[in-house]
């Protein structure tokens, strides 16, 4: 009789330790993007900026007291990679993703998520394909097509131009390949002539001064790069070599803080619509800014701001959700404040966010009204 009430009790101790380690766990967020290569600008600064939302978080008391722990992992631009990534992150009981960043990588991991069941909140993943469709990703970001809209409206009746060559980078096809589509379109529509599609793949042998060339060649009114920073800032380099006055235009996949770093005179009047109001002077944003300054030594970036939007909104639903509910549902419902605006998902999870003209003057994005 002694020896069952010991077993009971035993049984019990046991129980209530077991029950104590699973409350102080901490919840756990994943984030996945590109942090080297080419890409690195845009994972290094979203991984920033979901760490801030996290650690903001944690210094406010975690979700129901618990702690947050973000899992980071590179998915190098490389499909294989990104979906190794997933799985790694998803045995380890991360409970949703914040990522990926570009269009390609949502495409390639999305069949792994779904099977798992796993939630991303993609920041900036913009191809149109990736918009109305009832799965597993999360958008923050407008699609391919309202960026080319916007772009070629202004393009044609602000600037007056009539002939455009482009040229895009088929390391991110998805969202490249959509956007030039897109803006073939729209331009078109209005009136206006794609004199030459240029795709390429970037990689260290590319000769830049010889792309440039051939977009000229076409005699074009201007110039469009759908490629990443860095080989934007490559491009206007040579494009200012041999058409010193001719007008550049980028997409946002380009708009990051190292377009302006590395482009310095050469990125002066390039042109690009994007989400990101940096002149925003709200309490809110401003909180924002001020703390990631003092976390990372930096101006933040569009990405690091989509990014902190991301971990927040992920934050916030996993404390709203309740025990009938899936994180899909929590995340359907309501909206959620971002650092600039305030966030919806429509049934599909695309995010529907005001589009802004910007141009690069005296080293900054300036709105163009």
């Amino acid at each position: 009789m002694i020896q069952r009430f010991l077993l009971v009790g035993l049984s019990l101790v046991l129980g209530l330790l077991l029950a104590g380690c699973g409350a102080d766990e901490p919840r756990r967020l994943g984030f996945l993007g590109a942090m080297s290569g080419h890409y690195a600008d845009l994972g290094l600064t979203g991984r920033n900026g979901a760490l801030l939302a996290v650690e903001q978080r944690n210094a406010a008391g975690g979700i129901r007291g618990r702690p947050v722990e973000l899992l980071i992992r590179d998915d190098a631009q490389h499909p294989e990679t990104a979906v190794k990534a997933v799985q790694e992150l998803r045995a380890a009981r991360v409970e949703l993703l914040i990522g990926p960043l570009t269009s390609e990588m949502a495409s390639a991991i999305l069949p792994v998520a779904e099977q798992a069941g796993l939630i991303m909140i993609s920041p900036i993943a913009a191809a149109t394909s990736l918009a109305g469709r009832d799965d597993a990703l999360f958008r923050l970001g407008s699609t391919g097509r309202d960026y080319a809209r916007i772009s070629a409206d202004f393009y044609y009746h602000s600037l007056g131009l009539r002939r455009i060559a482009v040229i895009y980078d088929m390391r991110n096809r998805t969202f490249a390949d959509d956007m030039q589509r897109e803006f073939h379109t729209a331009f078109s529509a209005l009136g206006g002539v794609i004199t030459l599609t240029l795709p390429f793949t970037s990689t260290a042998d590319v000769h830049f001064t010889d792309l440039a060339r051939t977009l000229l060649d076409s005699q074009p009114d201007a110039l469009l790069f759908i490629t990443n920073a860095l080989d934007t800032v490559r491009l206007c380099q040579q494009a200012r070599k041999q058409a010193p006055n001719l007008p550049l235009m980028a997409t946002v996949w380009a708009a990051t803080e190292q377009l302006v770093e590395l482009g310095g005179r050469d990125v002066e009047g390039l042109y690009l619509a994007q989400l990101f109001n940096r002149e925003d002077t709200t309490p809110r944003y401003q909180a924002f800014h001020d703390a990631y300054r003092q976390r990372f030594q930096q101006e933040p970036g569009f990405v690091s701001l989509a990014a902190y939007d991301a971990a927040n909104i992920a934050l916030e639903a996993l404390s709203r959700r309740t025990a009938v509910q899936s994180l899909k549902e929590t995340l359907l419902q309501g909206s959620f404040t971002g650092a600039q605006q305030t966030i919806t998902f429509d049934p599909f999870g695309d995010a529907s966010r005001q589009s802004l003209m910007t141009m690069i003057r005296n080293g900054r994005f300036v709105i163009i009204p």
